[in-house]
């Protein structure tokens, strides 16, 4: 096979350099920043924060696939006390148990959720439409969407099951998502990756040899001058906070009534911030149109409720906003069959978070990276067997 090249060191990328070399490929990896990882990057310290909160929900085949080449590492747990200061939020004030209908309807069958309805039209025909919206608010944490009910009920729908499953699928690294991104660097290079940081390129490789394009898609449709390539997508507000430890803090506060979510990282692993601190990371999605003081805004209004004295408490902060970098949502009557393909032609291949291939959030970055590297292994040996018979036939 020809040099493959892989474009974007981020999860994606480093699974299709991976699987790649695994396949005998020579694979050469070019990631624009100075490290990998993309948004599975973990800052340094003192405040180990990823780009939004992240976990592994451990039933995906992403998970099976890192565990198979010890490539998680060990995992960090929430200790059960925290786990039941879970806090939901609804009308002002914070709650500890779930809604009732929506373990109920998390319990319907996957087929049940139509393709071409609205979740909260769906949702609210059988549980009614206060509790559809509360459903649908609760799952900020898997959808990172203004709008949650507005999204396909079929889309929205796999994502309750997982998110409610028991036990939880949830699953979290120590030292957050850089310390598998740093053994995946390393496995890559082990099998003859050759990986060049800090080289944005703005032009496909001359070489002739499959590319895999393992950037956001915005990225994407630039490279290729290729403007079909979008997808619907999140806009959220990202708020991190060092605090003082104080006994009796939320270990995580979901809104009810808006999507939201903050959650003490800390709580399973004290190695994200220095001795005596919490790290929070919340994550609040707001409309196209709306400021992030909006977000922010919603995000200390939690905060008052779940974390008392938390203004006096503040050794670190950071804000930002995620536009576009938090994964494909399927509108009605879409699904990922519907998302821009793996295959783009002329050995050009796709692979992220927002194109045609099924899954949960990384999981979807996994299954495209695994399928372009099939795809280009497949076409590069037809290709080569097609020439070898038109030589035969020259002869």
């Amino acid at each position: 096979m020809q040099q493959l090249t892989v474009i974007g060191g981020g999860f994606a990328g480093l699974v299709a350099a991976i699987s790649a070399a695994e396949a005998g490929a020579r694979v050469r990896l070019y990631e624009s920043h100075q490290t990998l990882g993309g948004r599975g990057r973990t800052a340094d310290g003192p405040y180990r924060t990823n780009e939004g909160p992240h976990a592994f929900y451990k039933n995906g085949p992403h998970w099976a696939w890192l565990n198979q080449r010890d490539l998680v590492g060990p995992l960090a747990r929430v200790p059960a006390l925290d786990m039941t200061r879970l806090r939901l939020h609804s009308g002002g004030r914070l709650r500890s148990v779930p809604p009732l209908a929506s373990l109920r309807l998390a319990r319907r069958p996957l087929a049940d959720a139509p393709v071409d309805r609205t979740f909260l039209d769906w949702a609210s025909s059988l549980i009614g439409e206060r509790d559809a919206r509360a459903t649908a608010n609760s799952l900020a944490v898997a959808l990172f969407h203004h709008d949650i009910g507005s999204l396909s009920a079929a889309f929205v729908h796999e994502r309750l099951q997982r998110v409610l499953s028991f036990p939880p699928e949830a699953q979290f690294p120590r030292g957050g998502w850089q310390s598998v991104i740093d053994r995946m660097a390393a496995r890559a290079r082990r099998l003859g990756v050759v990986i060049e940081t800090g080289t944005r390129l703005t032009e496909l490789p001359a070489d002739g040899g499959p590319v895999v394009v393992a950037t956001s898609l915005a990225a994407a449709r630039t490279l290729l001058g290729d403007p079909s390539l979008t997808w619907e997508s999140g806009r959220t507000v990202l708020l991190d906070l060092g605090l003082r430890t104080r006994r009796g803090d939320a270990w995580a506060v979901s809104d009810l009534d808006e999507p939201a979510w903050i959650e003490r990282f800390t709580a399973q692993d004290r190695t994200l911030a220095p001795a005596g601190e919490t790290l929070l990371q919340a994550q609040l999605p707001i409309g196209p149109d709306q400021a992030k003081a909006v977000g922010i805004e919603r995000a200390e209004r939690l905060l008052d409720l779940g974390f008392r004295g938390w203004r006096e408490r503040v050794t670190w902060r950071r804000e930002a906003v995620a536009t576009g970098r938090t994964g494909a949502v399927d509108l009605p009557g879409t699904t990922w069959r519907d998302r821009p393909a793996i295959a783009r032609g002329n050995g050009v291949y796709l692979a992220g978070d927002q194109v045609a291939a099924p899954g949960v959030l990384a999981e979807v970055s996994f299954n495209s990276a695994i399928e372009a590297v099939s795809l280009a292994i497949r076409d590069t040996g037809r290709a080569a067997a097609a020439r070898a018979a038109l030589d035969l036939d020259r002869a």
